[in-house]
């Protein structure tokens, strides 16, 4: 696959991304180093290779669901430093 500057051009579109000149000589270097690293790697013999679907041999490896009790209004509050006494105020970030 040759990289030339229409489809520099082509992928900057789709990206929203503008190059100037410098930039794309660059990028057009950089993706035929790259495209040829994948075009390398097609030739390797990976007859008797089992494709790698994850990383860890472990399936759903989940913890059982342990029912305990969770602090009370109070206990929570009395750790916050401002509250209204049922709620706790934060400084407003959403301005309309």
């Amino acid at each position: 696959m040759e990289v030339n500057d229409a489809l520099i051009d082509n992928l900057s579109n789709l990206a929203r991304l503008e190059f100037n000149a410098t930039e794309k000589v660059a990028i057009k270097k950089d993706l035929q180093k790259m495209i040829h690293f994948v075009e390398k790697l097609g030739q390797l013999d990976t007859t008797g290779v089992e494709p790698l679907l994850h990383m860890s041999p472990e399936i759903n490896v989940l913890r059982e669901d342990i029912l305990q009790g969770s602090i009370s209004r109070e206990a929570a509050l009395s750790a916050a430093p401002v509250t209204d006494g049922t709620y706790f105020e934060v400084p407003k970030v959403i301005r309309k």
